[in-house]
């Protein structure tokens, strides 16, 4: 098996869909034993998750250790779903585990039992933590949390909810408290849980989940962090006696950047990790987190932002308006069907015109249909089939770009920006 191979072997398991749960997950993992004996870091929550997952990687590479890093999805390389001291696993490290897992999810498959594309991924990402000698593994939770295939996780070093939000209502529930509740499914007994500010009614149920395993809770929004300053530049801030800076952009990246420093307060105090100010500081100057609110462009502004829920667009209409000037704007939007347009309504009368574009995924929304539903909101759209020639459209009108709607379209169109962009 070859990398090509191994790529097309786990994206057909795909066609199986997503199928929340543990048992098979378990089966899998009853073969690899061993993938489970780590140091974790669980991150759940509706926006922020991967955010907060590669602040914590990156400062505790600082810190001095060897680091996993779980995270979905990707947006350029497959490979960046599983990565070690912030760089992608090698192509063969990853050919090497799929060929030693593969043979047991077929042997399952002989028992009608399906391993799905996320599961298998699970364990490959958490084989190889292993294999390769990880210290601590932060791991982003795929969906939901309580029945999500990385909730195989028992004791976890800290549990960490960013921002609750309805997404997936289909799947986690139709309000805020049942939401929260699955989300809350990551929480151990024994292990501190690190939040973000949240609604009245998620808090409520954090709190409970919490309160009844004996877990005390450690807050973001109560983290004392001084002279705050955020702009296009990223956030700078003072925190621990130093001046530290991210080049995340945007009030939602100050909340989730309070939301991994009360985590490395948990993981100081309760988990007795070695996180110095030093190493914090450090971390944070180095993150990278592609596509959100990325500026990948200055003559004109070129943002890119995966931005697809309510609470998402909203976070993205934040930016726009606090850190962008106002005049000739340009939006790219591109969705998946089982997204509510509805949230684009929070970005009504913030951009001149507006391009619907094609995702390359079997769940896209077709271009065409997202136009006709985006007229309601805006007056100016267009439809341009491909990423790419939508790309070209919006430079052509000369103002600042934005795209958004889908991490699917993210991926699709940061190489090709990257491609014609100077900085």
């Amino acid at each position: 098996m070859n990398y090509t191979d191994a790529l097309s072997y786990i994206h057909a398991l795909s066609r199986f869909g997503s199928h929340p749960g543990l048992d098979r997950v378990e089966m899998l993992f009853r073969k690899f034993p061993e993938a489970l004996e780590q140091k974790f870091i669980h991150v759940a929550g509706t926006n922020g998750k991967g955010s907060v997952s590669a602040m914590l990687s990156y400062i505790l590479q600082e810190a001095g250790y060897k680091v996993g890093l779980f995270i979905s999805p990707y947006i350029v390389d497959f490979r960046e779903r599983i990565q070690i001291n912030n760089q992608m696993v090698s192509k063969q490290d990853f050919v090497d585990a799929m060929s030693e897992i593969k043979p047991y999810v077929d042997e399952l498959a002989d028992d009608d039992i399906i391993i799905t594309e996320f599961e298998f991924l699970t364990v490959v990402g958490f084989y190889l933590f292993k294999k390769l000698g990880c210290d601590v593994v932060v791991c982003e939770v795929g969906m939901g949390g309580l029945l999500d295939s990385t909730n195989v996780i028992r004791d976890p070093l800290c549990s960490v909810i960013t921002r609750i939000a309805l997404d997936h209502t289909e799947v986690l529930g139709s309000s805020l408290k049942e939401i929260a509740f699955q989300k809350c499914g990551i929480i151990k007994r024994g292990a501190p849980v690190a939040i973000s500010s949240q609604s009245l009614s998620a808090l409520k149920v954090i709190r409970e989940v919490a309160d009844a395993l004996g877990d005390p809770v450690y807050y973001g929004e109560n983290l004392t962090v001084h002279d705050v300053r955020a702009d296009l530049d990223g956030i700078r801030f003072r925190y621990m006696g130093q001046e530290m800076q991210t080049s995340l952009i945007g009030e939602h990246q100050v909340e989730n950047l309070k939301c991994a420093l009360a985590a490395t307060e948990a993981l100081r105090e309760r988990s007795r990790l070695d996180i110095t100010a030093d190493a914090i500081r450090m971390g944070l100057s180095k993150v990278r987190h592609p596509a959100r609110f990325e500026r990948l462009g200055r003559h004109p502004n070129v943002i890119l932002d995966g931005a697809h829920n309510p609470n998402g667009l909203a976070a993205f209409a934040n930016a726009v308006k606090a850190y962008t000037p106002a005049g000739n704007r340009t939006l790219i939007i591109g969705m998946l069907s089982d997204k509510d347009v509805k949230g684009v309504y929070q970005l009504q009368g913030l951009f001149n015109r507006v391009i619907a574009t094609n995702i390359s995924n079997p769940r896209a929304m077709a271009a065409g249909y997202l136009a006709e539903r985006l007229k309601e909101i805006f007056d100016d759209v267009e439809v341009e089939a491909h990423p790419k020639e939508a790309y070209q459209k919006a430079l052509s009108y000369g103002g600042d770009v934005f795209i958004c709607g889908s991490l699917y379209l993210a991926s699709e169109i940061r190489p090709i920006i990257l491609g014609q962009q100077e900085f």
